[in-house]
Parts: structure tokens; C-alpha cells; sequence
């Protein structure tokens, strides 16, 4: 081959590649991706609704706790823990439970009374602190145990289910400190097994969530439903723990001793209209500590109820066409992301909404009424999401936009091809 044919050839190729650049080129600007729209999270305007938060009391410590949350509803007072009464005893009991299990209607094993335990009953009741009688060698079912202690609020039943749950006294209260850490009840202590020290302490909030696993709890809650007047063959057993019922409230401990004031430990339940999946039955749990008589605790509960009769109802949590994104392309034009569907609750109106996690896919264009992301709330244990939409149409630029402005446009091709 001569040097003629030799560059001709070597010309043929480079106009080819050059015809085929071109041709790539030009399908890169004419049909090839547009650079990502810059997306921007954005918060939508506040809700008018009015709040109703709960009235809570002004004395000692107290808070309510929705079920399934760890954040209270409200809180009010001290938050360092306090002495907490027998709302020790329930600590007792689920840490018992939780060691030797009840299926619900289930008596027990049978328990004997030791001279232990008879000691434990005639130095309780040598102090003027409330106690159920025993005699040495009778036999009470562990259920009855519970029923004496829980209901009962008796001092040396909690003393006696300890010891033969675990062994000791102490060994129950090496064991109890073990389950308050379980469940990240660390504003709880307890040096005794029936709150008569004053050492025996818990915060408000923790407290409150305590009263929401002893409601939860089978047999706890078959107790405080259907209380024992009297034990086959035993002393009859007076519930203690009852408190303004005819107000949708169920007492869990109620209690008082000199430092810790009078105690209340409950679970209150109210009827309000359907809510999406809700039935129109709301319930919470809480705590109140140091109130100084029971007129007081009396009128600081019913104000309770009434502020929860006044809030409860329909919580909005996401509202359809609020903004939480807006869009905005390399060639000017602009669209938001907006919540698709109403989203909402059965809760109270506390004026406080969690703001949503927000995910969002890449678009360069897109239709108005596009799907464009997810917007999720978490409530609790509970999640509700929308789908979350385009305002408005974000159009292909066209040809003249792709010729002006190659750089982009090849860099789109890029990273489309990196993906």
C-alpha cells in the first residue's frame, strides 16, 4: 500500500469517527437525560387549629403517657424522682410476673406462709402500716399473693411474694434494679418492695410508663378489672386502688405515706367519634405524686378528664396540599411536592405534630400528579404516610434549551451512565 492510499484510508476513518462523535453527540443533546431539578425541603405553614393541652396538677409531680409512647402527652411539677408509695408494690408485681408467669384466669402455684412471713405481717401491723393477715402453714396461690399485695395494698404480701419469688428480699431487689434497666426505667429506684422508705423514689414520666405496662399486662389487668372482694378461705381483701371510676378512671396504686404525700397511679379511658381505623376510644396512662389530701386529688383528676374530654379528637398529622419540597429544573421552571392525602389520628390537641421523614425520588420532568415521594409520620409505635405529589408540571425543555446548553446535559449523560 502506497503512502496515497495510506492517508486516504487514515482520512476515510477520521471523517467516520468524527460523523459518529457528531451523531452521539447530537443524540446526547436531542434524547439524552436532563440534569436532576434541585429539590429544597420546605415546612409547611402551621395548622390554626387550636390547642387544648390536658390540665394538669400544680402540686408535686405528675404526667400522662399515650399507649405505645415513650414522650408523655404532658407533664407538670418536678422532674427529679420522688418518694413514690406503694407504686413500688407495682414494681414488685411485674417483676414477679415477669420471673413466674400467669396465664390469665390461672391461680398459681400454692404459696405457704413461714414464720417469716408471719413476722414480716405482725411488725407491718405493730407500725400502723397497712396489712392483710396470714397465718404460719396457711397456703394462698400466687395469684392471691398479687390480689393481697396489689389490691389490697397490703405491705407484708409484698414482702412474702418477693421472698419466695426470688429467695430474699434482696435478691428481689437485685433483681428489680435489673428489670427497671430492661425497660429504660431509670427514673425508678427501689430499696424496699412495698415504698414504706422513703428512698423508694420514681420521676413522673417513668412513672406513667410503668402504669402502661402494668395495664398491659395480662393478669395485672385482669386484677384491676375484676377485683377480688375476698380470697377463698382467707381474709377479705378491700380494694384500694379505685378512683373516681364514674370518670373513665381505673386506679392502679393509690397510695400515700408522709414524704411521698398521697400517690395515684392510673389509666383513663374516654369515647370520642371514629377516627380513621379508631374506634372513638382513646385511653392514657399516668402518674400524679405529691398532692396534699384527696379534695385535691379529687379536683385535680376531674379537671384532668374534663381538659381531655375538651382535646381529644381528630389530630391532623398530614394535611393534603401542604408543601414539604419544592422543585426547580437548570431551565427555570419551578413545582412543589405536596401531600396527597389527609392523614390523622385519634389524640390530643396539643398543638405539638412530629414533623414527617420525607423521602423523595430524583426527577428531572414530571406531570402534575406525579409521584414524587413518601411523606411519614411516626406516632409511637404506629407510622402514617402519603404519597406526596407534583403541584404542578415540570416540562422537557426542548431542543433550543439542549443546544444552548451542552454541558449539562452531557454531564446528566454521565451520571446516568455512572448509575
Amino acid at each position: 500500500m502506497n503512502t496515497f492510499r495510506l492517508g486516504r484510508l487514515v482520512g476515510v476513518l477520521g471523517v467516520s469517527f468524527l460523523v459518529f462523535a457528531l451523531a452521539a453527540y447530537g443524540s446526547a443533546l436531542l434524547i439524552g437525560p436532563l440534569p436532576a431539578a434541585t429539590a429544597t425541603l420546605v415546612s409547611p405553614a402551621m395548622s390554626a387549629s387550636v390547642p387544648s393541652p390536658p390540665v394538669m396538677p400544680s402540686n408535686g409531680a405528675s404526667a400522662i403517657i399515650a399507649p405505645g409512647r415513650l414522650a408523655p402527652i404532658a407533664s407538670a411539677g418536678k422532674l427529679e424522682p420522688l418518694p413514690m408509695a406503694s407504686a413500688t408494690k407495682v414494681v414488685t408485681a411485674l417483676v414477679v410476673l415477669d420471673t413466674h408467669p400467669l396465664a390469665p384466669g390461672d391461680d398459681g402455684p400454692a404459696v405457704t406462709i413461714t414464720d417469716a412471713d408471719f413476722a414480716y405481717y405482725a411488725n407491718y401491723a405493730a407500725d400502723g402500716a397497712r396489712t392483710v393477715a396470714v397465718i404460719v402453714d396457711d397456703t394462698w396461690s400466687e395469684r392471691e399473693l398479687l390480689q393481697a399485695m396489689v389490691l389490697g395494698s397490703s405491705n407484708n404480701h409484698a414482702d412474702t411474694l418477693a421472698a419466695w419469688a426470688f429467695g430474699s428480699v434482696d435478691a428481689y431487689l437485685i433483681a428489680a434494679s435489673a428489670w427497671l434497666a430492661a425497660h429504660d426505667l431509670t427514673g425508678i429506684t427501689v430499696v424496699d418492695t412495698n415504698g414504706l422508705h422513703d428512698a423508694s423514689v420514681g420521676t413522673a414520666t417513668d412513672l406513667a410508663r410503668l402504669t402502661a405496662l402494668a395495664a398491659s399486662e395480662p393478669v395485672f389487668s385482669e386484677m384491676l378489672a375484676d377485683p377480688a372482694a375476698a380470697l377463698a378461705g382467707m381474709p377479705g381483701v378491700i380494694n384500694t386502688t379505685s378512683f373516681l371510676p364514674e370518670l373513665g378512671v381505673m386506679g392502679v396504686s393509690l397510695s400515700s405515706t408522709d414524704a411521698a404525700g398521697i400517690c395515684l397511679l392510673f389509666t383513663a379511658t374516654l369515647s370520642t367519634p371514629p377516627v380513621g381505623d379508631d374506634a372513638g376510644v382513646y385511653s392514657f396512662t399516668g402518674a400524679i405524686m405529691g398532692e396534699p389530701d384527696y379534695d385535691t386529688l379529687t379536683a385535680d383528676v376531674t379537671a384532668l378528664m374534663a381538659s381531655a374530654h375538651g382535646g381529644v379528637g381528630s389530630v391532623p398529622l398530614l394535611t393534603e396540599g401542604d408543601v414539604y419540597v419544592t422543585y426547580v429544573t437548570a431551565w427555570g421552571q419551578t413545582a412543589s411536592g405536596v401531600v396527597a392525602t389527609a392523614r390523622s389520628e385519634l389524640g390530643w390537641q396539643t398543638g405539638r405534630t412530629p414533623r414527617p421523614d420525607i423521602t423523595l425520588r430524583e426527577i428531572s420532568t414530571g406531570h402534575a400528579g406525579a409521584d414524587i415521594g413518601r411523606a411519614v409520620v411516626t406516632t409511637g409505635t404506629n407510622e402514617v404516610a402519603s404519597p406526596l405529589i407534583l403541584d404542578g408540571t415540570l416540562s422537557d425543555p426542548g431542543l433550543g434549551w439542549r443546544l444552548m446548553n451542552p454541558i449539562p446535559t452531557i454531564e446528566a449523560l454521565i451520571d446516568s451512565r455512572r448509575d
